[in-house]
């Protein structure tokens, strides 16, 4: 056969899809609608990277909080800039003041004027928030006059939360950190070496999120191939023979496979517009930086066609397509077990050189992880056809609707085998990584040894503010139930580059005994802590002796120093943990035995005991911190605290997962209605006999209950295999979480009980007599 011959055999089948009357175009527009779903979520893919670095461009080009104060000097060019981030229920609010030094003031990307004092510009989703009804609470504490609004240069993504505030009583560097003097916006890229552990995460959430797209654009191009063989036995009929038939099926299939790319781009960009209108797990992005790589785009567009022509090409290696028929509806012979088990045999060897390398030995070799893996999810696909028959073959059913359901599964296995094998891929990943997580989830977890028992709230005071009338205020708040107050700073034996330093802390005496064990406490008392590790205190803290608050360095103006002279009366005590874990040394204060001077050179900080069954108890208390000033940093308490970016990995997972389940659902949907349609006449038939309504629907629930519960049984065993070797890749212990096995498990049964019930509607209207008509 030369190549002009096969070319037109496929041209051939291009024409038929859509020339040959109804049955064609029907299945060229199922095939597409199918391979297009799935051409949408691989654009979406290649598009994900290029919005999140768009994202990080546009968060780098914002920066302005170095918490270095690089310009030290006010000039016509700088800018005062002070964080007053906060949050809204689980929402973050990132929040700014800024105050012009000069006439020529850097601009935040996003602002075209400055804000005056008093007034602010919003990002979009905020102007909303503030407007609605549920924003009641966060209006009383961000209170200046909305000017204006943050273009999408300045944001993160459509539906950030951000604010910029003008001010005209800000102070570099006097607030710890939160207020710093710049002269331009932005910062540099920074690289920072990437944890082998945390790349292998990322390898293995694309490989397994990919895998089920591709099983299913594979199985979308074999829609209606019953029909398509029938055809083809009509085509030998008129003189064509095997290997034309073939070629012009595959035609067919290419030509519903360029189809679906043309409803792939259509469906991906309806897709984008829709993506600037929705938050997942906290992540929004701009339609325009939905922009997927050039080179990847391109590749599928080569890819989808190739791999319908040669899908197809290898469905109908064992057909034998006769002018009078097709031998594939007598009876099949058995598959065959032995090259089915290569594939995860395989899997497994590429991926068992790398065992016990862990985070140590460098990174894993992408190459070997990625073929491994997808081997042994593929073997799903291949033993999945295998298992369905074996055990079909071997069942006994009992009533009309299991006779029907199980004849029906013994006589195309193969058919229902494709139906379950996106979602056994997507459960079988989904274990394996349920696996590594939660395996490594410790490595990157770590406890905050905050006691959420003693507090759950603390607010950091900066300097410049009253201790004493925060602690009121916010003692007033509802929903709180008890405060202690602190106040910190550091002690120096000289005035300037001290050469021992200790820590003073400053309290009442109930205060104090949340840091130490005091044998009795007044007013004007003082002690000193000693610990194993602090050599300073014991040679610097003697009665009589002036130690300083304040103390400076070089480079650092001198003047700010506060002298303090250690009372003749002080005490010994013994350090206990604060309520943040921390155990204090040095020493220890009452309000009475230190100056007015050295209680404005300390920093206080409250902790907060709350009610928290008062509702929205910790927007109150972020309400009164605002109020007593912009720069008052409430903190919410949490018993454990983990990585960033451990976190955004297991963020894209979840955002990944939701787009594949609802893939999954969708072309689950697309098959089970190809296959009721090819059946339509057999129904209409068996219900003209008498055959009971109730009787086919449960026959149809069977047909997908069995291969559905046989895939997820086969799915759990190859992702514990899966998830066992990634531990042991990573030299962690192997563990398995069987709560996350049920819930993959569950979910996958789930998804496909969902799409069951929506196909009932379908299946009660063909089950009518009058569709044995035919025209």
């Amino acid at each position: 056969m030369s190549a002009r011959q096969g070319a037109r055999d496929l041209a051939m089948g291009v024409r038929f899809a859509f020339t040959g009357g109804r049955e064609g175009w029907v299945r060229a527009v199922l095939t597409a609608v199918g391979v297009g779903l799935g051409v949408a979520l691989l654009l979406l893919t290649t598009a994900i990277p290029s919005a999140l670095q768009s994202r990080h461009d546009r968060e780098r080009a914002r920066n302005d909080m170095t918490y270095s104060s690089v310009v030290k000097k006010k000039s016509d060019r700088t800018l005062l800039v002070a964080s007053t981030e906060t949050s809204f229920r689980d929402l973050d609010v990132r929040g700014r003041l800024l105050e012009p030094e000069g006439s020529r003031p850097p601009m935040p990307p996003g602002v075209s004027k400055l804000p005056a004092p008093g007034e602010m510009v919003v990002s979009p989703a905020l102007d909303r928030l503030l407007k609605s009804a549920d924003g009641k609470l966060l209006r009383e504490r961000i209170t200046y006059r909305v000017t204006g609004t943050i273009a999408d240069a300045g944001l993160i993504g459509p539906h950030e939360l951000a604010y910029y505030a003008g001010s005209a009583d800000l102070h570099p560097r006097s607030d710890s950190g939160r207020t710093e003097r710049i002269d331009s916006f932005g910062s540099k890229p920074e690289s920072e070496p990437m944890d082998p552990i945390l790349l292998l995460l990322i390898l293995i959430v694309f490989v397994v999120l990919l895998m089920p797209v591709g099983v299913y654009i594979a199985a979308a191009v074999r829609f209606g191939g019953e029909r398509r063989d029938r055809r083809l036995a009509a085509l030998r009929l008129v003189g064509a023979d095997g290997g034309m038939a073939r070629r012009i099926a595959a035609g067919e299939a290419m030509a519903g496979a360029v189809l679906g790319l043309v409803l792939g781009a259509g469906f991906f960009l309806l897709g984008r517009q829709l993506a600037g209108q929705i938050t997942v797990f906290e992540i929004s992005v701009f339609p325009s930086d939905l922009n997927p790589t050039p080179a990847l785009a391109a590749l599928i567009a080569l890819a989808v066609p190739a791999a319908a022509v040669a899908v197809t090409l290898f469905a109908l290696r064992g057909v034998v397509i006769e002018p009078l028929g097709v031998v594939r509806t007598a009876k099949p012979s058995r598959r065959r077990l032995w090259w089915r088990l290569l594939l995860p045999v395989g899997g497994l060897g590429l991926l068992y050189p790398m065992i016990g390398k862990g985070r140590d030995n460098g990174d894993f070799n992408q190459y070997m992880v990625t073929g491994g893996v997808i081997l042994l999810l593929v073997g799903v696909t291949a033993l999945l056809p295998w298992v369905v028959e074996a055990v079909v073959a071997r069942l006994n059913p009992g009533g009309v609707a299991g006779q029907l359901a199980i004849r029906r599964l013994q006589l195309s296995s193969g058919t229902a085998a494709r139906m379950v094998n996106g979602i056994a891929v997507a459960v079988a990943g989904a274990i394996a990584l349920q696996m590594l997580f939660a395996g490594v989830e410790g490595d990157y977890t770590k406890d905050t040894t905050q006691d959420l028992s003693r507090a759950q709230m603390s607010v950091n005071v900066p300097n410049g503010v009253s201790l004493s009338d925060a602690t009121r205020q916010l003692a007033r708040t509802k929903g709180v139930r008890h405060v202690t107050a602190l106040s910190s700073g550091s002690l120096g034996n000289r005035p300037k580059e001290p050469g021992h330093t200790s820590d003073l802390t400053i309290g009442d005496c109930r205060a104090l005994r949340e840091v130490a064990r005091l044998p009795s406490c007044h007013d004007g008392d003082t002690f000193v802590l000693r610990h194993t590790e602090d050599t300073d205190t014991p040679m610097m803290i003697k009665p009589g002796r002036t130690v300083y608050l304040d103390y400076s360095y070089n480079g650092e103006p001198r003047g700010k120093e506060v002298a303090w002279q250690v009372p003749a009366n002080i005490r010994k005590a013994k350090s206990r943990n604060d309520p943040t874990g921390y155990e204090r040394w040095g020493v220890l204060a009452t309000p009475a035995a230190v100056s007015a001077q050295a209680k404005a050179a300390v920093s206080g900080q409250v902790f907060l005991g709350l009610d928290t069954s008062v509702p929205d108890v910790r927007e109150y208390v972020r309400n009164t911190a605002a109020h007593v000033n912009p720069l008052v940093d409430p903190m919410t308490w949490t018993s454990t605290t983990q990585s960033k970016r451990f976190t955004s990995i297991r963020t894209g997972l979840f955002v990944g997962a939701t787009c594949v389940l609802m893939l999954i659902g969708a072309s689950l949907l697309v098959s089970q209605l190809e296959q009721l349609r090819e059946r339509k006449k057999l129904l209409s038939a068996l219900v003209a006999f008498g055959t009971r309504r109730r009787t086919l629907s449960l026959s149809v629930l069977w047909q997908t209950a069995i291969p559905i519960a046989l895939g997820l049984a086969l799915a759990s065993a190859v992702g514990l295999t899966l998830g066992t070797v990634l531990l042991k890749m990573t030299d962690t212990p192997v563990r398995v979480d069987w709560a996350g096995v049920v819930a993959m498990t569950g979910i996958g049964a789930g998804v496909v009980l969902l799409v069951t019930a929506f196909s009932l509607p379908p299946l009660l209207r063909l089950m009518r007599p009058d569709g044995l008509r035919t025209e």
